[in-house]
C-alpha cells in the first residue's frame, strides 16, 4: 500500500518548490532542467541533472542549494525503489543546511521526512519515529504538522504501539479540515484500533473513509481504503475481503503502481480457490521478479549517473593537478631563467664596471708614467740645455742645436711611448761625461774620474 509515500511526496515536493533560485548561474539553469524532468517523470534524466546541478551549486559555493539537490535526488531515488541509495544520500544532505536559519527548514524537514518514509520501507520503525519527531521541529504550519504527525502514527502502528499510533492519529482527526487527509487518517485509525482488539467494530469508520475518498475522486485514497477493508474481513467475511481485493487490484492498475497490485495480489491469493488462485499466484510471482529487477535497475542506474559523475570530478581533479603539477614546472623554469638572466646581467654589469675601473686606473697609471717620463727626460734635458747655456756663454751653435734636436726625439720617444734603446757602457759613460760637463764654468772646473 502506497498511500503514506503518495502524501509524502506531496509534502516534500511542495517544500522543494518554496523558495526560489536566489542566484541564476549555471548551478540555477541545470537544477530548473532536472525539475522540469521530474515533473515530467523521467526519473532518470531529473537526477541526472540534480547531479550536476549539486556540483555546480558546490562550485559556486551555494551550500542551501546544493542540499536541496541532494533532497530531490532523495526522493527520486525512494519513488524508484532505491531505498538504501535514498537513505544514504539524506543523510549526506544533512551536513549541508543550517537549523537555525528559516529558509534552510523547508529543505530540513523534506529531508527528515525522507528519511523517515524510507525507514518505514525498510521496516526500521524506530528509526522512522525519530526522523519523524525530528522533522516536526521545522514544520512552518498546522497543515504540514498533521501530515508529519499521521505519518509518525503509522510508524507507531507498524512497531505494534497502538496506543501512541492512536494518541497521534486522534490529535489529527481534531484538528484536520482537509477531506482527503481526514479521510487517510480516519482510515489509519480505524485500522489501528483494530489491529490493538481484533473484536473492535471498524467497519463503519473504514466505510466512511472510502466514501469521502470516492466522492473526492482519490484513487490513492480508495486504494489505501480497500486494503484496510480486505484486512478487516479477511477473517470476518472472505467474500467481502475478496470483493475489497479485488477492487484494491484494479486501482491500483489504474494507477499503474506494481506495489500496490503485488499487495492487492498478496491478498487475492489465499482468498481464491483452484484456477483464479493460481492464476494470481503466477501473476504475483511475475510481478514480483518484475519489480526485484526493475529496483535493482534502479539501483544500478543510480550508482552508475553518481560514479559517472564523481569519475568526471575525479578525471577533472586528476587534469587540474596535472596542470598544475606542469605550471609549477613551467612558473620553476621561468624562475630559474629570469634569476639566471638577473644574475649574468648583475654579473656583466660588475664586470664591466670592474673592467672600466682597471681602464681607468690603467690610464691614470699611464698618465703618471708619462708624467714622469715628461719630468726625467724632457724636464731634466731643458735644465740641463739651460745650465750649459747658463754656464758656457760661447756654446757652440751646433753643439747646442744637437742637444736640442736630441731633446726632441726623446719627447716624441715619450709621445709614442716607445721605450728608450739601452745604451752600452760607453754611451753611458759619455751622457754622464756631458751632463757633468754642462755645469762647468769660468770660474768653475769639472773634473770627470
Amino acid at each position: 500500500m502506497k498511500l503514506l509515500p503518495v502524501f509524502y511526496i506531496l509534502l516534500v515536493c511542495c517544500y522543494a518548490c518554496t523558495e526560489k533560485q536566489k542566484n541564476t548561474g549555471q548551478g540555477a539553469a541545470l537544477n530548473y532542467k532536472a525539475y522540469e524532468f521530474q515533473i515530467a517523470g523521467k526519473s532518470d534524466s531529473a537526477f541526472y541533472y540534480y547531479d550536476q546541478a549539486k556540483n555546480q551549486f558546490l562550485e559556486e559555493r551555494d551550500s542551501l542549494n546544493a542540499g536541496s539537490c541532494i533532497v530531490n535526488m532523495a526522493i527520486i531515488a525512494k519513488d524508484q525503489g532505491d531505498w538504501f541509495g535514498s537513505q544514504e544520500l539524506s543523510l549526506g544532505a544533512i551536513s549541508y543546511f543550517d537549523e537555525t536559519l528559516k529558509e534552510h527548514h523547508p529543505y530540513i524537514l523534506s529531508n527528515y521526512n525522507t528519511l523517515g518514509v524510507v525507514s518505514n520501507n525498510l521496516a526500521q520503525y524506530r528509526n522512522a519515529i525519530r526522523f519523524y519527531q525530528k522533522s516536526l521541529e521545522f514544520v512552518p504550519d498546522s497543515s504540514y504538522a498533521l501530515i508529519v504527525t499521521n505519518n509518525l502514527g503509522n510508524s507507531y502502528r507498524n512497531e505494534e504501539e497502538f496506543e501512541k499510533a492512536i494518541a497521534y492519529y486522534q490529535s489529527v482527526l481534531a484538528s484536520e479540515k482537509n477531506k482527503k487527509n481526514y479521510a487517510r487518517t480516519l482510515s489509519n485509525y480505524a485500522n489501528a484500533k483494530w489491529l490493538q482488539d481484533s473484536t473492535y467494530k471498524a467497519e463503519s469508520e473504514l466505510e466512511k473513509a472510502l466514501q469521502i475518498r470516492i466522492d473526492e475522486n482519490d484513487l490513492w485514497g480508495q486504494n489505501a481504503s480497500y486494503s484496510h477493508l480486505a484486512d478487516y474481513f479477511k477473517g470476518r467475511d472472505p467474500q467481502k475481503s475478496l470483493a475489497m481485493a479485488r477492487r484494491m487490484f484494479a486501482i491500483a492498475n489504474q494507477l499503474g503502481s506494481p506495489p500496490d497490485r503485488l499487495e492487492a495480489l498478496q491478498k487475492l491469493i489465499p482468498l481464491t480457490e483452484g484456477g483464479d488462485s493460481k492464476y494470481y499466484f503466477d501473476q504475483y510471482r511475475l510481478l514480483e521478479d518484475s519489480i526485484q529487477l526493475a529496483r535493482n535497475n534502479a539501483k544500478n542506474q543510480f550508482a552508475l549517473i553518481r560514479y559517472e559523475t564523481e569519475k568526471h570530478k575525479a578525471d577533472n581533479l586528476q587534469l587540474l593537478q596535472e596542470r598544475t603539477v606542469r605550471n609549477m614546472w613551467i612558473g620553476g623554469l621561468a624562475f630559474v631563467l629570469i634569476a639566471g638572466s638577473s644574475f649574468a646581467l648583475f654579473w656583466y654589469r660588475r664586470r664591466a664596471r670592474r673592467l672600466e675601473r682597471n681602464a681607468r686606473a690603467a690610464i691614470r697609471e699611464s698618465q703618471l708614467k708619462t708624467s714622469k717620463k715628461v719630468h726625467d727626460v724632457v724636464a731634466n734635458g731643458i735644465y740641463r740645455i739651460m745650465s750649459e747655456v747658463e754656464n758656457s756663454p760661447n756654446i757652440d751653435q751646433d753643439h747646442l742645436l744637437d742637444q736640442m734636436e736630441e731633446l726632441y726625439e726623446q719627447s716624441r720617444d715619450i709621445s709614442y711611448d716607445t721605450e728608450p734603446a739601452e745604451n752600452n757602457e760607453h754611451d753611458f759613460q759619455e751622457a754622464l761625461r756631458q751632463l757633468l760637463s754642462s755645469f762647468a764654468t769660468e770660474q768653475t772646473r769639472v773634473l770627470i774620474i
